[in-house]
């Protein structure tokens, strides 16, 4: 039987849901694709694999799609990780870099700085690593685990997942599990008990990544919410139905 080619992020956020599958049975039935959030959303586009940890900004752009496990990447509160970073206020931000990692996020900044903080900055796309552009009136998105390493750098931190919830009463889901293509239910019921099972192991993730930079037990437990549940399938149409709606925002993700 061929194995299910499965797109993941290794970021910390994705973690205890990698914990649950690697510990699992599951494991033997995928063929797991390490990479980058934006590159897995085109690798599932061009039918290159057949589910992946996708931004979900990438759902407008599939000819059919499927939401597979009741697991996801999201938040209820702050999440630390995906933030607008600047030295300055917000309102003086002149251009924003935008972080080539994910789409979601840009996509997400986009929408923010339109009708949230009402600012019209020039937004340049990155390719390389490109904080230390950071400065004076240049801010820049940044997710993932290199976020929580600029949390340290920067004065001023707007957390994207806080702002959209103060713009919309509304959870964010950043990353979910997407299929371009059915999947045996049997598969995906075992897929969705390990994610659940990679969560009851907290303790164990953040003993298996040491890390300084910040506190993994209150990032897992606070800042990161993997559930996916009505409220946040509620967020997560709102984000799309802005993205249907408007043709920059297609064009954005498009590019």
């Amino acid at each position: 039987m061929n194995k299910i080619k499965v797109g993941i992020v290794n970021y910390l956020n994705t973690k205890p849901l990698l914990y649950g599958i690697e510990h699992s049975p599951v494991i033997h039935a995928i063929e797991p694709v390490p990479e980058y959030p934006a590159k897995i959303a085109r690798m599932l586009l061009n039918d290159e694999i057949d589910m992946g940890l996708v931004p979900v900004a990438v759902i407008p752009r599939m000819k059919q799609y499927f939401i597979n496990t009741n697991y996801c990447i999201g938040c209820t509160q702050p999440v630390a990780s995906v933030c607008l970073f600047s030295d300055v206020p917000v309102e003086e931000i002149t251009e924003v870099l935008m972080d080539y990692q994910s789409r979601t996020s840009v996509t997400l900044a986009r929408i923010l700085m339109r009708d949230y903080w009402k600012i019209n900055p020039t937004l340049t796309n990155t390719q390389d690593d490109y904080r230390p552009r950071i400065k004076g009136t240049t801010a820049g998105v940044v997710i993932g685990d290199r976020a929580l390493e600029q949390r340290k750098k920067s004065r001023y931190i707007y957390d994207l997942g806080e702002a959209w919830m103060a713009h919309t009463g509304l959870p964010f889901v950043f990353a979910a599990w997407v299929s371009n293509k059915p999947l045996p239910e049997d598969f995906i019921a075992a897929f969705d008990e390990a994610n659940r099972k990679g969560l009851e192991h907290i303790d164990e993730v953040v003993a298996e990544n040491p890390y300084d930079v910040y506190d993994l037990h209150e990032y897992y437990t606070k800042n990161i919410s993997y559930e996916l549940d009505d409220q946040k399938r509620a967020g997560l149409e709102k984000f799309l139905s802005l993205i249907r709606e408007d043709e920059l925002l297609k064009a954005s993700i498009a590019q």
